[in-house]
């Protein structure tokens, strides 16, 4: 007996219309956590055009380290990340490079977060690096 099931699995780097609306039906709901399965581009790619020598990795690391700053400003916590080093059960057509967890006291907090200056300032470096992501809510 066969009992496999079969998932589409499809990395993005914006959601969805339809997934932006689900974010913002409850703001008040928390704390949440995001799990972000993240891919990084071989080479950042950087929309304005610029040239650089970073890695897509290298390029999200930048990004990291200050969007780090911001989850606690919005009273938040950074909770792990951890390379992937390999598939320990199931099947997936192309593995993830890295997964990341942070916490948020709210969706609102966390939206709010997404809003300020300071995050759209960064918010180039992950576009550069990343290949594509899950990101799922936990509460």
């Amino acid at each position: 007996m066969d009992n496999k099931i079969i998932m589409k699995v499809e990395n993005k780097i914006i959601p969805s219309e339809e997934q932006i609306n689900g974010f913002l039906e409850n703001p008040d709901l928390g704390p949440i956590s995001m799990v972000n399965l993240l891919k990084y581009k071989e080479n950042a790619e950087y929309d304005d055009g610029r040239k650089t020598n970073l890695s897509g990795k290298e390029a999200y690391q930048l990004y990291a380290a200050e969007v780090i700053k911001l989850i606690a400003k919005y009273g938040g916590e950074f909770v792990f990340a951890g390379s992937v080093s390999r598939l320990m059960l199931g099947e997936v057509d192309e593995m993830w490079d890295e997964i990341a967890i942070a916490k948020y006291p709210s969706r609102k907090a966390m939206f709010e977060m997404t809003m300020d200056p300071d995050y759209q300032k960064i918010h180039v470096h992950r576009d550069a690096g990343l290949k594509g992501q899950l990101n799922i809510e936990t509460i």
